[in-house]
């Protein structure tokens, strides 16, 4: 069995910034360092959407609208998948997922709300 689990969502005022953990837990952990590891999240009132995503050689590939202002990270010795975001704006308040890449593995999400 597959667990993620997201932590870190928060209210934070506009242009703050905020740190996202993924830890994984069960059957992927030992050959966590293999699997590529995407971070996606969905909006009030839109599709969910992919923000970006870390291999398993830790290669990063972000989505446009966060380009620049998010860094993925991996620790594969504590099974986790950061995401940093920073310049947040109303636009990035969503719910964030974290998704073990081309599977039905997601954790539950966290809330990231931006406003004053």
């Amino acid at each position: 069995q597959v667990q993620l689990v997201e932590s870190g969502g928060d209210l934070v005022p506009p242009g703050g910034s905020l740190r996202l953990s993924c830890t994984a837990s069960g059957s992927v952990v030992d050959s966590f360092s293999a699997y590529t590891i995407g971070w996606h999240r969905q909006a009030p009132g839109k599709q969910r959407e992919l923000v970006g995503f870390i291999t398993a050689s830790g290669i990063t590939k972000y989505t446009e609208s966060v380009k620049g202002r998010i860094n993925i990270s991996r620790d594969n010795a504590q099974s986790t998948i950061d995401l940093q975001m920073n310049s947040l704006d109303a636009e990035d308040t969503a719910v964030y997922y974290c998704q073990v890449r081309d599977s039905d593995y997601w954790g539950q999400g966290t809330q990231v709300t931006v406003s004053e």
